[in-house]
């Protein structure tokens, strides 16, 4: 017989049949929880959860996407617009397979290179989004868009920037110099 990958069979499964594993280790930390959430809002469930459908109590165990399944949990709205359903791609492995596989999704999404998001930035800002919008659409926040405009070393990112003065030279009392 021949493979047929598990992402040809997704199903739409109630949320409530859903359960998270005992062991993931990784945690997602609220910008990127509420980008998710902007995200599946915005583009829908566009990857399935993984989960193994344990039959003796007709639940399905997630392997990878407790934060996606955690989404249509904590967001009513999302919820709604899915009508309660998940997508899902079942596996079945064992555990110490199903573990193994929860390791390799969670190290294989890997992290965004800084030069590459830098000229991502750039990118935006030339075809006009501002600040504010980048910071809503990319869940960055304003700190972040400034570093990595620094990157870039544009100054034309810097074209709208108020800055402040941080400090005023004075007049050194003692011998008349500026300090």
């Amino acid at each position: 017989m021949e493979y047929r990958s598990p992402a040809y069979h997704v199903i739409a499964v109630p949320v409530e049949k859903v359960v998270p594993n005992s062991y993931n280790p990784n945690t997602v930390a609220p910008p990127e929880m509420k980008l998710l959430y902007e995200s599946i809002k915005n583009d829908g469930y566009t990857m399935p959860v993984v989960c193994y459908y344990k039959k003796t109590d007709d639940r399905y165990v997630i392997v990878d996407g407790f934060h996606r399944y955690r989404i249509m949990l904590e967001h009513p709205d999302i919820y709604e617009r899915e009508k309660g359903l998940l997508p899902v791609s079942v596996i079945d492995k064992p555990l110490e397979q199903r573990i193994a596989s929860t390791i390799r999704h969670n190290r294989a999404r890997g992290n965004h290179d800084v030069d590459l998001m830098g000229n991502i930035v750039k990118e935006l800002h030339e075809l006009g989004r501002s600040d504010a919008w980048i910071s809503r659409h990319l869940g960055m926040d304003r700190d972040e868009i400034l570093r990595l405009k620094q990157i870039t070393g544009l100054a034309a990112l810097f074209r709208d920037v108020k800055f402040g003065q941080a400090w005023r030279p004075t007049e050194d009392e003692e011998d008349g110099e500026l300090v």
